[in-house]
C-alpha cells in the first residue's frame, strides 16, 4: 500500500501539491471554529441540584430534604458518584455520571428522579444548576450605586429586571448569576398580639391574602356581533390593597390586614455579600458559558452585550468588570503561539545548517505547518480544546523526523555518481522505500508510547488525554505528509544535481564525536560503568524533586481564601473585608489592578460557602508596571506580611482556575 501511495504521489505531484494547499485553506478558514481556553477541563459530567429550605438547620435539612433526595437519585443509570452538601437553609445534592454520557440525558434522568422526592411544606422545589462545568465562570461584573440615595435594593432590582435578563440572551451563556445586594420584598409582619385581640388565626390571614391576590378566568359571552372575554381582577398593585385585604368579620367589622400586621417594603434573607474596591457593598454578576463552549468566543459575546447595556444605564447605577477570562486566554494562546512561532524558526534554521542545502531545508521546514494543520483539525473533531498543555505538547524535531531522514537520504542518492542521468521519479521512489520501514517504525514507536496516557480515565485523563491526541494527531499528519507532499515536493523543488559533501557543521560534529567514540571503544567497561553511576545518582536526585498534579500557571490574578470563625455575620465580614481591601490597594497601588471580595452563596448556589468563608480576588496590572515585587510569588510573599497581623482568620492564597481545577480534584 506504502508503495501504491508514493507512485501515486509522484505521477500526480501536482495534484498532491495543489490539494494539500486547499487542505490548508480549509483548515485556516476553520481554525477560528477551535474551541480555545488557557487550561484543559476537567470537570466530569455531572448535575447540580439545589433545594432550599428557609429556617431549617443543617441536621434538619440533611434529614428531611438531602437525604430523601439522594434516595431518589440512587440508581440512576450511568451513575458514577453521588455526594451531598447540607447547610443551614440549603440542601446541595452532585450527581456525578460516567464520562461520555450525554449532559442533557443526565439532567432529563435526575428531572424525572427527583419529581418524585417527598420534601416537607415549605421547601422550594429542587432545581438543577446551570448546564456549565465547573470551569464555566468567565465573567465576573459588578452592579454598583452611582450616588448615596441608591440602595443595594434598588440595584439589585435593576440587575434582575434588566441586566440578567439581557446578558441571559446572549448565545452560548448559561447562567447569569447574582451575588449580593439585596432582594427586594413585600413583607407582611404579622403582630400575635393583635391575632389573639381580634380572635384571628395565622391560617386565616395566609389563606385570605392567598384567596384575595390572585385573577380569576370565567368564560365568555355572546353581544351582539363581539365576544366577551369574562375575567376577575384582584391581584394586589399596591402595599394599601394588601392592608385593605379582609381576613375576617366580628360583629359585623371586618378585619384587616392592617389590623393585625405592618404591611412594608423589605428585603428578603441574605445568602452572601460582595465588597468591591474598599468602597462598600455591591451586586456582582457572574457570567457562566455553556458546556462545550469556547470561553474566548463567548466571553466576547457577552462582554459586547454588557457595553451594549452599559452604555444605556440610568444617572444612579454604574458597572464594572472585574474579572475577564479572555486576559488570561490571550495571554496564554499568545505565549503559546510565540513559543511555536519562534520553535519552527529554530528548527528550520537548524535544518539549513545540518542539511546545507536551502531548498532541501524549504522541502523539510513544510513538514511543520502542515502538521498543525492536521493536529488542528483532529482537535476539532474530536472537541479537544487548544490550551497551554494540548499546543504546547507539539514537538517540531518529531513532526519533522521521517521527512529529514526521507530528504537527506535523498540528497545522499542524488549526488552519487550518474544520478542525474537517471529518471527523477524513479530516483526518488526508490529513496523513498529504501527508507520508508525505518521511518514508518519510528513514527509508530512514538505513537505507541503515547497509549498509555490514552487509556486514563477521570480528571487524568481529562488533563492529559488531550494532550496525547494533539500528538498522535499531528505525527498521523507527519507520516501521511511524508508519504505525499515531501516526495512530490522534492520532485519539484530540489536540483537534479547535488553535492554530495557533508556541510561544515556536520563535519565538525564528526571531527569531535570520532575521537570520542574511539575513546568509548577502547574502555567499554569503564564508560558503561560511568553511565550507571551517572544514571543512579540522577535517579537518587529526582527523588528530592518536588511534584504537582498540575503545572503551576501564572494567571494574572491571586485568590485569597480567609476562613473566619463559625457564626460570623455577614455585616461583620463585610466590615472586615472592605478594611483588607483599602490595605491591600494602599500597600500595592503599582501592582493590584482591582480587588474585591465575595462572601456566602449566590443566588444559584454554584459556589455554596458560609458567611465566615471568604474568597478575596486580586487581579494584578502588567507586571512592566510593578514596583515592589518582581514575581506574583514576591507579591504574595508580601501580601501574607500584610495580613498576618489580622488576627481571628485562616487563610491560603491561589488564583481563579488553580481554585476551581483543586475543589473539582
Amino acid at each position: 500500500m506504502i508503495d501504491a501511495i508514493l507512485k501515486l504521489s509522484l505521477r500526480y505531484r501536482i495534484f498532491v501539491v495543489l490539494g494539500m494547499l486547499v487542505f490548508a485553506a480549509f483548515s485556516l478558514w476553520m481554525l477560528p471554529s477551535l474551541t480555545i481556553d488557557a487550561f484543559p477541563d476537567t470537570t466530569p459530567v455531572q448535575v447540580q441540584i439545589n433545594t432550599y429550605a428557609t429556617g431549617l438547620a443543617a441536621e434538619e435539612v440533611e434529614r428531611q430534604v438531602t437525604f430523601p433526595i439522594e434516595q431518589e437519585i440512587n440508581g440512576m443509570p450511568k451513575l458514577n458518584q453521588l455526594r451531598s452538601l447540607s447547610k443551614f437553609g440549603l440542601s446541595q445534592v452532585t450527581v456525578t455520571f460516567d464520562d461520555g454520557t450525554n449532559i442533557y440525558f443526565a439532567r432529563q434522568q435526575v428531572t424525572e428522579r427527583i419529581s418524585n422526592a417527598v420534601l416537607p411544606a415549605g421547601v422550594v422545589k429542587p432545581t438543577l444548576g446551570p448546564v456549565a462545568t465547573g470551569l464555566g465562570e468567565i465573567l465576573h461584573f459588578m452592579v454598583q450605586p452611582a450616588s448615596p440615595e441608591t440602595s443595594l435594593t434598588d440595584v439589585r432590582t435593576f440587575f434582575d429586571w434588566v441586566v440578567k435578563p439581557g446578558l441571559r440572551k446572549v448565545p452560548g451563556v448559561a447562567e447569569i448569576n447574582a451575588w449580593g445586594g439585596e432582594k427586594k420584598q413585600y413583607q407582611i409582619r404579622i403582630d400575635p398580639d393583635r391575632l389573639i385581640t381580634y380572635d384571628i388565626s395565622f391560617e386565616q390571614v395566609v389563606d385570605a391574602i392567598k384567596s384575595t391576590n390572585m385573577n380569576a378566568g370565567g368564560s365568555n359571552i355572546a353581544r351582539g356581533t363581539e365576544t366577551l372575554i369574562i375575567q376577575g381582577i384582584a391581584r394586589t398593585k399596591t402595599l394599601d390593597e394588601i392592608r385593605n385585604i379582609v381576613v375576617g368579620i366580628k360583629k359585623d367589622i371586618p378585619i384587616q390586614v392592617s389590623d393585625v400586621a405592618v404591611v412594608m417594603v423589605g428585603n428578603d434573607s441574605r445568602l452572601g455579600a460582595i465588597s468591591y474596591m474598599g468602597k462598600g457593598e455591591s451586586v456582582m454578576g457572574l457570567g457562566f458559558m455553556l458546556i462545550g463552549e469556547s470561553s474566548n468566543t463567548i466571553t466576547h459575546r457577552l462582554k459586547d452585550k454588557y457595553e451594549t447595556i452599559k452604555a444605556s444605564l440610568p444617572k444612579d447605577i454604574k458597572m464594572d468588570i472585574a474579572y475577564d477570562r479572555t486576559e488570561l486566554v490571550d495571554k496564554v494562546i499568545g505565549t503559546v503561539r510565540g513559543n511555536l512561532f519562534e520553535g519552527g524558526l529554530l528548527v528550520i534554521a537548524v535544518l539549513f545548517i545540518f542539511l546545507g542545502n536551502l531548498r532541501a531545508g524549504i522541502v523539510v521546514a513544510t513538514a511543520i505547518p502542515f502538521s498543525m494543520f492536521f493536529a488542528f483539525n483532529g482537535m476539532m473533531a474530536f472537541g479537544i480544546a487548544g490550551s497551554l498543555l494540548s499546543l504546547g505538547a507539539i514537538d517540531f524535531g518529531m513532526v519533522v523526523d521521517s521527512s529529514v531522514v526521507l530528504v537527506e537520504h535523498l540528497m545522499r542518492r542524488m549526488g552519487e555518481e550518474g544520478a542525474e542521468k537517471r529518471n527523477r521519479l524513479e530516483l526518488i521512489y526508490e529513496a523513498a522505500m529504501e527508507v520508508r520501514m525505518p521511518t514508518l517504525f519510528g513514527e509508530l514507536i512514538i505513537i505507541i508510547v503515547y497509549l498509555p496516557i490514552l487509556t486514563l480515565e477521570g480528571v487524568e485523563g481529562k488533563l492529559f488525554r488531550p494532550m496525547a491526541l494533539t500528538v498522535v494527531f499531528a505525527l498521523v499528519g507527519s507520516l501521511i505528509l511524508s508519504l505525499t507532499l515531501i516526495p512530490a515536493l522534492a520532485s519539484l523543488l530540489l536540483p537534479k544535481k547535488m553535492s554530495h559533501s557533508e556541510p561544515i557543521v556536520v563535519r565538525l560534529a564528526v571531527w569531535i564525536y570520532k575521537p570520542i567514540l574511539k575513546l568509548v571503544l577502547r574502555f567499554r567497561i569503564a564508560a558503561i560503568m560511568m553511565v550507571v553511576g551517572v544514571s543512579l545518582v540522577a535517579v537518587m536526585m529526582a527523588r528530592s524533586l518536588g511534584s504537582e498534579f498540575i503545572p503551576k500557571l501564572s494567571e494574572g490574578a491571586i485568590v485569597i481564601n480567609i476562613f473566619r470563625p463559625v457564626g460570623t455575620s455577614i455585616q461583620e465580614a463585610v466590615r472586615y473585608n472592605t478594611k483588607l481591601e483599602k490595605m491591600v490597594l494602599a500597600a500595592f497601588p503599582d501592582e493590584v489592578k482591582r480587588v474585591w471580595s465575595r462572601l456566602g452563596s449566590p443566588e444559584v448556589a454554584t459556589d455554596p460557602m458560609g458567611p465566615e468563608e471568604t474568597d478575596f480576588f486580586i487581579t494584578l496590572n502588567p507586571r512592566e508596571k510593578w514596583t515592589k515585587a518582581k514575581t506574583q510569588e514576591e507579591l504574595i510573599v508580601l501580601v501574607d506580611e500584610l495580613m498576618k497581623p489580622l488576627i481571628g482568620q485562616e487563610y491560603s492564597f491561589t488564583q481563579p482556575i488553580e481554585q476551581r481545577v483543586n475543589e473539582m480534584i
